[in-house]
């Protein structure tokens, strides 16, 4: 059996393995990485713009000029925070006013494990298992003129699409069915990444003490998760008094449509 790595304490006992990490870095961006330290909840000081922000899973490429950085994000987030994240430690690089070269290329791969619920701004809904940002410009005919390397990389593996690459999907395979399917899950184990996590999240090679911790974040998750679901409902309530219709308060709150008729029923 797996453990969950919609879990920040089994995410990180997995991804945090130098085998894990350069097989993973490999198969999604294509790249080989020699790294010697994996960091966590990785932090700069002086703080970079006005946010403090804090990177789930960091490391650097022993030549200096790589850095990479994996975000796990159990529920939906808007892109800001992810582009903010991106854009960050690409600004981190500049030293001084003086110093506008970029030395390391940087990567930013962040993992969801729920649906999206979040739309174009045409209002299109955006069901993608693989989302690619590059920072390259490109001419007025659309040539693209490799200037940098950097790349932010969105994966969602609720969302399948046949066109997939298969070392992408073995990953998507990977974090999918440890949640979904973690008694009898079906992957491709001659990746010696995938082997390797497996083997490090198998229920019966955690410790005790990471299956308190993972036992304790899910309790929070669940704890915060009805903080947020009651704050929705406050925001809900004002919306309707207010004489906002149901479609509009479910974009606003994420709640169901039927979730704020009730709401109506029951004279919010």
């Amino acid at each position: 059996m797996l453990g969950n790595l919609d879990n920040e304490v089994i995410f990180k006992k997995a991804f945090t393995d130098i085998t894990v990490f350069k097989a993973f870095v490999r198969d999604i961006l294509g790249i080989e990485v020699e790294v010697e330290k994996i960091e966590t909840e990785k932090k700069f000081e002086p703080r970079i713009g006005y946010v403090d922000f804090e990177l789930d899973i960091f490391a650097e490429t022993t030549d200096k000029r790589i850095c990479i950085e994996i975000q796990r994000v159990e529920y939906d987030h808007h892109f800001d925070r992810f582009l903010h994240y991106f854009l960050m430690l690409i600004a981190e690089q500049q030293k001084s006013s003086k110093e506008y070269g970029i030395e390391r290329t940087v990567y930013v791969i962040v993992v969801l494990t729920a649906p999206y619920k979040i739309s174009e701004k045409n209002g299109k809904p955006i069901l993608d298992e693989v989302l690619l940002l590059k920072l390259n410009p490109q001419t007025l005919l659309g040539e693209i003129r490799e200037l940098y390397g950097h790349q932010f990389v969105c994966l969602n593996p609720n969302h399948p699409n046949e066109e997939t690459p298969k070392q992408i999907r073995d990953w998507l395979d990977l974090i999918y069915q440890s949640i979904h399917s973690p008694e009898r899950p079906v992957l491709n184990t001659a990746n010696e990444g995938i082997k390797k996590a497996v083997e490090l999240i198998s229920f019966e090679n955690l410790t005790p003490e990471e299956r308190t911790q993972a036992k304790n974040k899910e309790a929070a998750k669940i704890v915060l998760t009805k903080e947020r679901t009651a704050e929705k409902i406050e925001i809900a309530k004002k919306a309707i008094k207010k004489g906002f219709d149901n479609e509009t308060i479910a974009d606003l709150t994420d709640l169901t449509v039927e979730q704020i008729e009730q709401l109506r029923q029951e004279g919010a």
